[in-house]
C-alpha cells in the first residue's frame, strides 16, 4: 500500500576475496536479506524477523528458483540454528490465491527453525579452497538424479532426518563428541549422494581439508552444496588448532577468520 519511491541501492560486503573470488558463505542470501530489510525500512513497513524470513524467501526463490533457504534463515536469525524447510509446493500454490501480506502473516507447513546453544567446548573453523562453486548449479544437478533415482534419493533424505535429529539432540545436551560423530555422518551421506548423482561434491582439496582436519581430532565437511568452496571444521577448544592451520597453509587451504554471530533472545517460527 506505499507508493513507490526513488532510491538508489549501495551494496558493499567482505563476503568476497580480494580477487574477486566468493567465499561460499551465502553471500546471495545475505544480500537478499540486507536488501529486502533495507526496503523495509525505505518503506516504513514495519517487519518482525519471521515475516523478513518468509518475504526473503519468497525474493530467493522467485530469482533463483531452488536451494533449501538455510542460508536465508541463518542471514535473518544468525547464531547456530535447526531448520527445517517449509512445504516449497504449498508456497507456489499459496501465491497464486493469496495476497503477499496474507502470505506473511499465515504459518508455512513444515517451517521449523529453533535457536541452538553450541557446548562451551565447540570451536568452530573454516577452511576455504579458493575455489568458489555454484550452489543452484549442483542442485540442479541432483534434482534431475533424484527424478530418475528416487528410492536411492529417498534413502538418503531418511538417512539425513535421522542424522540431524541425533545431531540437535547432541546440542541439547551440550555433547560435542555426538555433534562431531553426526557431522561425520552427514558427511558419508553426502559422498553417497554424489556417488548415485555422480556431482563432485567434494573436490580433491575440499578432501584433503577434510583429511587433515580429522588427522587433527576434528570432524569437518564440505559446507553448502560442496563442489568448492568452504569446509566446516568442528574441534574441541582444548586441541592447539595451530598445526592444523599450518598443514592447511601448505596445501594452500586458508582459514577465514569468521566467528558465529551471537544472538539475543528472539521470537522463531513454528518452534
Amino acid at each position: 500500500g506505499r507508493e513507490l519511491g526513488v532510491y538508489h541501492l549501495g551494496i558493499n560486503s567482505e563476503l568476497d576475496s580480494a580477487d574477486g573470488k566468493k567465499y561460499g558463505l551465502g553471500s546471495s542470501a545475505a544480500v537478499t536479506v540486507a536488501t529486502v530489510k533495507a526496503l523495509c525500512q525505505f518503506y516504513h513497513l514495519p517487519m518482525d524477523k519471521n515475516k523478513l524470513f518468509k518475504l526473503a524467501a519468497i525474493a530467493h526463490l522467485s530469482v533463483q528458483g531452488n536451494g533449501s533457504l538455510g542460508d536465508i534463515a541463518a542471514s535473518v536469525y544468525g547464531g547456530w540454528i535447526a531448520y527445517h524447510s517449509f512445504d516449497r509446493q504449498w508456497l507456489h500454490l499459496q501465491q497464486a490465491q493469496s495476497s503477499l501480506s496474507d502470505l506473511l502473516t499465515m504459518p508455512w507447513p513444515d517451517l521449523k527453525i529453533e535457536l541452538l546453544t553450541p557446548p562451551v567446548a565447540l570451536r568452530l573453523m573454516i577452511g576455504w579452497t579458493g575455489s568458489p562453486a555454484s550452489t543452484s548449479h549442483l542442485v540442479d544437478k541432483v534434482a534431475l538424479v533424484k527424478a530418475k533415482q528416487r528410492s536411492e534419493y529417498q534413502t538418503f533424505l531418511k538417512a539425513s532426518k535421522a542424522c540431524l535429529k541425533r545431531m540437535i539432540t547432541g546440542f541439547h545436551h551440550s555433547d560435542l563428541h555426538v555433534i562431531q560423530t553426526e557431522l561425520r555422518t552427514n558427511r558419508q551421506l553426502l559422498q553417497k549422494l554424489g556417488d548415485f548423482s555422480h556431482v563432485t561434491i567434494e573436490t580433491p582439496l575440499l578432501q584433503r581439508m577434510i583429511q587433515l582436519a580429522e588427522s587433527a581430532g576434528a570432524a569437518a565437511k564440505t559446507s553448502g552444496a560442496g563442489g568448492g568452496d568452504c569446509g566446516i571444521v568442528l574441534i574441541d577448544q582444548t586441541i592447539d588448532p595451530r598445526p592444523l592451520l599450518t598443514a592447511w597453509a601448505h596445501d594452500g587451504i586458508a582459514q577465514l577468520n569468521l566467528n558465529v554471530h551471537t544472538v539475543q533472545d528472539t521470537v522463531l517460527p513454528n518452534s
